[in-house]
This record gives C-alpha cells, sequence and structure tokens, in this order.
C-alpha cells in the first residue's frame, strides 16, 4: 500500500504514530490531536528543515494508535520511543543516550 492510501486511512483521533523505513524499522514516533491533520502536513508540503528533507523520503509505512486524549497520546508517544529508539525521534534524548539524537 502506497503512502497516499495509508494516509486515507488515517482517522482524525488524537495518537501516536510510527513511521517505518524499507527496513521495517520504526524512525520516528510522534502524537497527535488529530492523527490525520499531523500525519498528513508531512507528506503535503516542501519542508525547510533538515531533518524532515532527509526522514519522509525514508517513510515507506505509517502505522498509528488511537487514544483517548492528548494526554495519553503523550504518555504512549514516550513509551514507543523508548522501546523503539527511532533515530529521527530526538525526543529520545531525554530517556536515553543523547548520541542516538543526530540532530
Amino acid at each position: 500500500m502506497d503512502i497516499k492510501e495509508q494516509l486515507r486511512l488515517i482517522p482524525d483521533s488524537s495518537g501516536s504514530y510510527q513511521f517505518y523505513d524499507m527496513n521495517n524499522t520504526v524512525i520516528y514516533v510522534g502524537k497527535a490531536k488529530n492523527l490525520k491533520r499531523r500525519v498528513s502536513s508531512y507528506f503535503n508540503k516542501n519542508h525547510t528543515s533538515a531533518k524532515l528533507c532527509v526522514m519522509v523520503p525514508q517513510i515507506e509505512k505509517i502505522e498509528f494508535i488511537i487514544t483517548n486524549t492528548e494526554t495519553e497520546a503523550l504518555i504512549l508517544e514516550s513509551h514507543l520511543i523508548k522501546k523503539f529508539k527511532p533515530k529521527y525521534s530526538c525526543r529520545y534524548f531525554f530517556f536515553g543516550d543523547s548520541s542516538r539524537c543526530c540532530f
């Protein structure tokens, strides 16, 4: 399934999202009040940040977990970052080895 098809499946709910590369490795974990709006924003504009210019072309798969509140999404995001240690989630800095944060 291509990215456009995956984006159509994302709901307007709060939750956490995970981006995977071609090796099925989680490269980014984020949270959103509105998953559809937030995740779609990565693919609907030209990026000026070096991180996004490098990361977005690597995204092959998107997964998401719906939560009841933004607070739950924040907690879930924190747990997923600790679990997957994604290379583009610089919030990993607060949870572990800051040398893994490449930006």
